[in-house]
C-alpha cells in the first residue's frame, strides 16, 4: 500500500456523488485534494468538508469538456501543491432514451466530450507530473463500459471508449512506474440517473428506473475504490452481477443480451 498522506490528487466530478465522498475521504487521509467541477459553489462546500476532515483542498471550478479548462486544472493542482500524485477520472453524465427515440445526436456528442475525452485531455496534461511521482491514474468507468446496456447507448459508448483508452495506455506505461486503476461500479446511491440526459438532450429531473434494493450505497463504493488505490490495482470489478457478466460475455453473449433487456424492461420507473 501507498499511503495518501501528503499526496497531491485531482478528483474531477468533486461536487457531488463518487466524487464528493471520495475527495472528503481523501482528505480524511491527509491527502492535498484538488477538487474540480462546474459547480463553483458546490465546490466550496465540498472544499470546506475536505478542510475539515483534516487535508488540504483548492477547488478550481472547470468544465472538463473544454480542453483548455483541463489544463489550467492541472497548471493550478501543480501550483498549489507542487504536483500530481493521482488523478481520479470521475466527471460524467449519462443518458436514458432508446436511440431511435433521439431527437438530436448532438447528445451522443456531449456523453463523448464530458465522459471520455474530459478524461483524455486531463489526464494528457498530468501524465508527465505522474510519471515524475511513479504516480496513479483512476478512471471511474462503469458496468456499462462492459456490456451494452439498452437505453443507455451514447453512455455505453463513451465509457466503452473509456475503458479501452485507459487499458491501452496502461500497457504504454508499464515500467514507468505509474499504474492505471479503472473502477466499473454498478448502480451507486447518488443523483446522476437524476440528472440523465433525455431523448431530447434535456434532464430528465427523476431517476429513470425503480432502485429499490438495486443501488450499492456511496460509503461501500467508496471504500472499494479507495482499497483499488491503495493496493495500486489494474481493475474493480464492483459487484457479483458485473464480474459474471464478463464471463457470460465470453460464453454466452447471446444470454447476457437477454438478461440486460430483461433487466430494464422489469425496472423503468
Amino acid at each position: 500500500m501507498r499511503p495518501m498522506q501528503g499526496k497531491s490528487v485531482i478528483v474531477t466530478g468533486a461536487s457531488a456523488g463518487i466524487g464528493e465522498a471520495l475527495a472528503v475521504a481523501l482528505a480524511a487521509r491527509g491527502a492535498n485534494v484538488t477538487l474540480a467541477a462546474r459547480d463553483a459553489r458546490a465546490l466550496e462546500r465540498v472544499q470546506a468538508r475536505c478542510e475539515a476532515a483534516g487535508g488540504k483542498a483548492l477547488a478550481v471550478p472547470t468544465d472538463v469538456g473544454d480542453p483548455e479548462a483541463c489544463r489550467l486544472l492541472v497548471e493550478r493542482a501543480v501550483a498549489a501543491f507542487g504536483g500530481v500524485d493521482v488523478l481520479v477520472n470521475n466527471a460524467g453524465v449519462t443518458m436514458h432514451a432508446r436511440f431511435e427515440d433521439v431527437k438530436d445526436l448532438g447528445l451522443f456528442e456531449r456523453l463523448m466530450r464530458i465522459n471520455y475525452l474530459g478524461a483524455v485531455h486531463c489526464t494528457f496534461h498530468a501524465l508527465p507530473y505522474l510519471k515524475a511521482r511513479k504516480g496513479l491514474l483512476v478512471a471511474i468507468s462503469s458496468l456499462t463500459g462492459k456490456t451494452g446496456v439498452p437505453t443507455r447507448t451514447g453512455y455505453a459508448a463513451s465509457k466503452h471508449a473509456m475503458q479501452g483508452f485507459f487499458d491501452s495506455l496502461r500497457i504504454e506505461l508499464l515500467g514507468s512506474g505509474t499504474d492505471v486503476l479503472v473502477v466499473s461500479p454498478g448502480f451507486v446511491a447518488t443523483d446522476i440517473r437524476a440528472h440523465a440526459l433525455g431523448a431530447e438532450g434535456q434532464p430528465l429531473g427523476k431517476s429513470p428506473r425503480d432502485e429499490e434494493g438495486a443501488t450499492m450505497d456511496l460509503d461501500t463504493c467508496v471504500a472499494l475504490i479507495l482499497r483499488g488505490m491503495e493496493r495500486r490495482q489494474r481493475e474493480v470489478v464492483m459487484t457479483l452481477a458485473g464480474r459474471v457478466g464478463q464471463v457470460l460475455k465470453l460464453v454466452a453473449p447471446g444470454l447476457l443480451d437477454r438478461l440486460a433487456a430483461r433487466a430494464i424492461r422489469g425496472k423503468q420507473a
